[in-house]
C-alpha cells in the first residue's frame, strides 16, 4: 500500500508541476501556435530612426517588435491607436519588466514627405521612451509598406499639402525572428493588449 501511495503521489506532483508550466505566463507560445503563425506579414525595410540612424530590419533580430504604422498629421485614430498600444506596453512593464524590456515598440509612417527625422522625433516622445520612430524617403516608406502588407493612400489633390492618408490601422507584434504573431486591432483596450503581451512574450 504504502509503495502505491507513494506512486500515485508522484504521478500527481507531476501533473501539477505540468500544469504549472502550460499556465506560466508566456508559456502559452510553447504549446500553441500565435494567431499569425504563418502570415505574410513583416519582411525588408531600410529606414532611418528618429535620430536619423539608418535601421533595417536586422535592428530588431532578437526582441519581439510591437509595430504600428501611422503618421504624425493624424488628427484622430494614429494618436488614439499609438497611446492604446503604449497603455497596454506600460501595463505589461509593470508587470514584468524584465519580459516586457524585450518588447520593442516601433512607429513607421506612412507619410514621409511631411513625417521628417524631427517630426518623427517629437512626436514618438509623446508616447513612450523606447518608442522607435521610423522615416525616410518615399521610396524606402513604400518597400516597408509593401514588406507589411500596409495599405495606405493620400487623400486630396495630389499637389495638395494639408491632407489626410486613408490608410489601415493595426498594431501587430512579430516574435524575435521577425514573424507575425498577433494582430492589435481598434477594439483592443490597454488591458487587453496587456494580457496579449503576457501571454506570447517569452
Amino acid at each position: 500500500m504504502n509503495r502505491r501511495f507513494i506512486l500515485l503521489a508522484l504521478l500527481a506532483a507531476i501533473l501539477v508541476a505540468g500544469a504549472v508550466l502550460v499556465l506560466a505566463p508566456g508559456s502559452k507560445q510553447a504549446t500553441e501556435a500565435p494567431p499569425l503563425a504563418g502570415a505574410t506579414i513583416g519582411g525588408p525595410f531600410s529606414l532611418v530612426d528618429q535620430d536619423g540612424r539608418p535601421v533595417t530590419q536586422d535592428a530588431l533580430k532578437g526582441r519581439y517588435a510591437l509595430v504600428y504604422f501611422g503618421y504624425t498629421y493624424c488628427p484622430d485614430v494614429c494618436p488614439v491607436d499609438l497611446a492604446r498600444l503604449m497603455q497596454g506596453l506600460r501595463a505589461f512593464e509593470a508587470k514584468d519588466a524584465a519580459r516586457a524590456a524585450r518588447v520593442q515598440p516601433v512607429f513607421i509612417t506612412i507619410d514621409p514627405a511631411r513625417d521628417t527625422v524631427p517630426v518623427v522625433k517629437q512626436f514618438v516622445s509623446a508616447f513612450h521612451p523606447r518608442l522607435m520612430g521610423l522615416t525616410g524617403n518615399q521610396e524606402a516608406v513604400d518597400g516597408a509598406l509593401k514588406s507589411y502588407r500596409v495599405y495606405a493612400r493620400k487623400v486630396g489633390p495630389e499637389e495638395a499639402t494639408d491632407y489626410l492618408m486613408d490608410h489601415s490601422a493595426n498594431g501587430y507584434l512579430f516574435d524575435p525572428d521577425g514573424k507575425p504573431m498577433l494582430l492589435f486591432t481598434q477594439v483592443d483596450k490597454p488591458d487587453d493588449i496587456a494580457a496579449l503581451l503576457d501571454r506570447w512574450v517569452q
